[in-house]
């Protein structure tokens, strides 16, 4: 009987010879732990996916409030607050053309939406310094809300008001005034403009260096804010320094029964503000054909608001000036002249009408007063000016 040897070499009884091959060294991986390796795969990489998809997700809500809280300001700056908050820095970069065009945006709707207090602007066209300011300073004294301050003087000024001073910061851009000339009302229709940015001022007063109030804050705010009427000077007057200064070629605009004569110093209300700043009509004539010896300050206004607004005029002035010394300037008053019999002078003066009634109380504002009379002013100013 044969025998086959297997590969171990050795027979056992019983059993079926088995032969046993050897063709490799390494067996396959089995089937399912191939399947479990490929899903463990899969899992991992989906794990991997949602993670970094979570991380981005944290950062962006992170980032997206730190966004929008950079943009609340510019969401802020949408509220009225915005629109009726007055400049607080009033060198702005506008040129004339520009600033007049904004000053003259008006609202359509009577009624404010907020409540506002009606202030007085006052209105200082100066070559330079403002030597009465500590006189002034004590008049606005305690009455901050109810009044606001405006400074055109020579470009060439550098003003030096300490912050403490009501004038501090106050200068607006400025050109070259020239005296009769309409450089001279362009400063005013400049200061007229500035002021009108601020929805606040109902009232605009025209005042000089040489300008001192003769009464106190509480009596001249009554006084003008309960008045009907814009007190600004305007006389038909027949002579040669009058009716004589008009120029035929200023017709059809002008007509020489339109022609008026008044006080450069004014007050006037924000309607007559806003009328006078938007003028293209009478400017163009007063500019060409009301030339020394017309002095355009002394006839522009009163002859345009006379055409325009008649109805709102006072016709007269509140800056009580001394004319009787002649010239071509009035009297100016130094240190000597401040005393009792002076301030009786003015008080004295012949009544005038207030609200279509007669009143002993004619003027607010007195001028010229030269640097000297400061002293004896600020000495004297609860006896003469009441405050």
């Amino acid at each position: 009987m044969k025998s086959r040897v297997g590969s171990q070499g050795s027979l056992e009884e019983g059993k079926e010879p088995v032969t046993k091959v050897v063709t490799n060294q390494y067996k396959p991986l089995p089937l399912r732990l191939l399947q479990f390796l490929l899903l463990f795969l899969g899992l991992g990489i989906v794990i991997s996916f949602v993670s970094m998809y979570m991380v981005r997700y944290s950062v962006v809500q992170n980032v997206i409030p730190m966004v929008q809280s950079r943009f609340q300001p510019c969401i802020q700056q949408l509220s009225l607050e915005s629109w009726i908050k007055p400049p607080s820095n009033l060198l702005h970069s506008m040129n004339d053309t520009q600033l007049f065009w904004r000053a003259t945006i008006v609202p359509q709707i009577k009624e404010y939406p907020f409540n506002r207090t009606r202030k007085i602007a006052f209105m200082f066209l100066t070559r330079g310094p403002l030597p009465l300011a500590p006189l002034w300073e004590r008049f606005f004294k305690g009455n901050e809300k109810l009044y606001s301050i405006y400074v055109h003087s020579l470009p060439s000024y550098n003003p030096d008001f300490p912050p403490s001073s009501v004038f501090h910061g106050r200068q607006i851009p400025s050109q070259v005034a020239e005296w009769g000339r309409m450089s001279m009302c362009d400063a005013e229709r400049r200061l007229l403009a500035n002021a009108l940015l601020d929805i606040s001022n109902e009232f605009f007063v025209l005042l000089s260096e040489a300008c001192i109030p003769l009464q106190n804050f509480k009596v001249v705010y009554h006084y003008i804010s309960k008045s009907r009427y814009s007190f600004m000077g305007a006389v038909d007057e027949p002579g040669p320094y009058g009716r004589g200064r008009y120029n035929p070629n200023m017709s059809p605009e002008v007509n020489i029964t339109d022609w008026r004569k008044g006080s450069q110093w004014f007050e006037v209300n924000r309607k007559l503000a806003v009328d006078i700043v938007k003028d293209e009509k009478y400017h163009p004539k007063f500019e060409k054909f009301c030339r020394p010896a017309c002095y355009v300050d002394e006839h522009y206004f009163p002859t345009m608001l006379t055409i325009e607004s008649p109805r709102l005029l006072a016709n007269r002035t509140l800056t009580w000036v001394d004319w009787s010394r002649g010239g071509a300037h009035p009297a100016t008053f130094g240190k000597a002249d401040i005393n009792d019999y002076f301030f009786k002078r003015i008080s004295d003066m012949p009544t005038c009408i207030y609200n279509n009634q007669p009143t002993s109380l004619c003027f607010l504002f007195a001028r010229k007063f030269a640097p000297s009379a400061l002293g004896p002013l600020l000495e004297h100013s609860t006896k003469f000016l009441g405050f």
